[in-house]
């Protein structure tokens, strides 16, 4: 049986000639379909650029807003951390008014009023309020028209150690899982050795081995303000001891979850970890006497 096909004819315009040409049905369907499929191909690759753009877009619009609330979150840490400082300074002039002064809170209401709670402050907090007033030095009271608070050492004001500044405060990628962390202090690069000073007078509450930090001292500075000090080779503070600021309370390590010979600063307002750098920056390095010992 004989194949079905097209016949072309060609016609030559000066010498006459005719030649025809047969063109299988099969040929012509086979370029209809490779053109059909063609068409297919270059609307695909078409709609995948236009996605791709689209993602894109949705990307950078993302980016940006991302940008922006990282930017309007910095701001108000900021803001939040300078209003922290703030408070913290009030209530300790406060408690140191109080305490001078002598003032007490009264409450006055039915005879069965103590069942709503204690009237009357704690041995231990007696001791808690006699402590904290020794250690915020001394308060000036010349003459009524002219009392005033002298400066007190109860607030960070040097850098605890001596070293470059390496690790900032906030959101960063954990250097041990690669994923976001919350970073709740500062770190200070040193060499191994070198003295960790206490950055304000206060108590040691702790001093120990804790996990992730290693050798961790904290320093109780009252109002609820403490100071943290992770990553020791060695401990020079115990845990009651009262010290001053520039006192040495330990050396700087490797202890803990680190990467390299650093202290891990924190500094806690009423729980919370806050920024230490807001301290750092306005602060000075200890210099300590020529014959210092530790």
């Amino acid at each position: 049986m004989k194949q079905e096909y097209f016949v072309v004819v060609l016609a030559h315009s000066l010498r006459g000639r005719l030649r025809r040409v047969q063109i299988p049905h099969t040929a012509i369907y086979a370029v209809l379909i490779l053109a059909l499929l063609g068409c297919f191909s270059v609307f695909g690759m078409v709609a995948s650029y236009a996605r791709m753009a689209l993602k894109v877009a949705n990307y950078n619009a993302l980016k940006r807003e991302a940008d922006n609330l990282r930017s309007r979150y910095q701001s108000l840490l900021n803001n939040v951390n300078q209003k922290d400082r703030q408070l913290a300074s009030l209530q300790l002039y406060a408690k140191e008014v109080g305490l001078a002064y002598g003032i007490k809170e009264t409450l006055e209401g039915p005879s069965d009023i103590s069942s709503e709670g204690k009237l009357i402050p704690s041995f231990t907090e007696s001791v808690e309020d006699y402590d904290y007033l020794r250690r915020a030095r001394t308060i000036d009271l010349p003459s009524r028209p002219s009392r005033r608070l002298a400066p007190i050492d109860g607030l960070p004001a040097i850098w605890p150690v001596e070293g470059r500044f390496m690790g900032p405060f906030g959101m960063r990628v954990d250097p041990f899982s690669g994923e976001g962390t919350f970073h709740r202090g500062v770190d200070i690069s040193a060499p191994i050795g070198t003295p960790v000073r206490a950055t304000a007078d206060g108590i040691v509450v702790f001093s120990d081995v804790q996990s992730g930090y290693g050798r961790l001292v904290v320093i109780d500075h009252g109002v609820g303000m403490q100071t943290w000090y992770a990553h020791l080779s060695r401990f020079i503070a115990v845990a009651g001891q009262q010290v001053r600021r520039g006192a040495v309370v330990g050396l700087v390590g490797t202890s803990g979850r680190v990467t390299a010979p650093h202290l891990h600063y924190e500094v806690h307002l009423g729980g919370n970890a806050v920024n230490p750098y807001n301290y750092l920056k306005s602060a000075s390095v200890y210099q300590p006497p020529v014959k210092e010992l530790f």
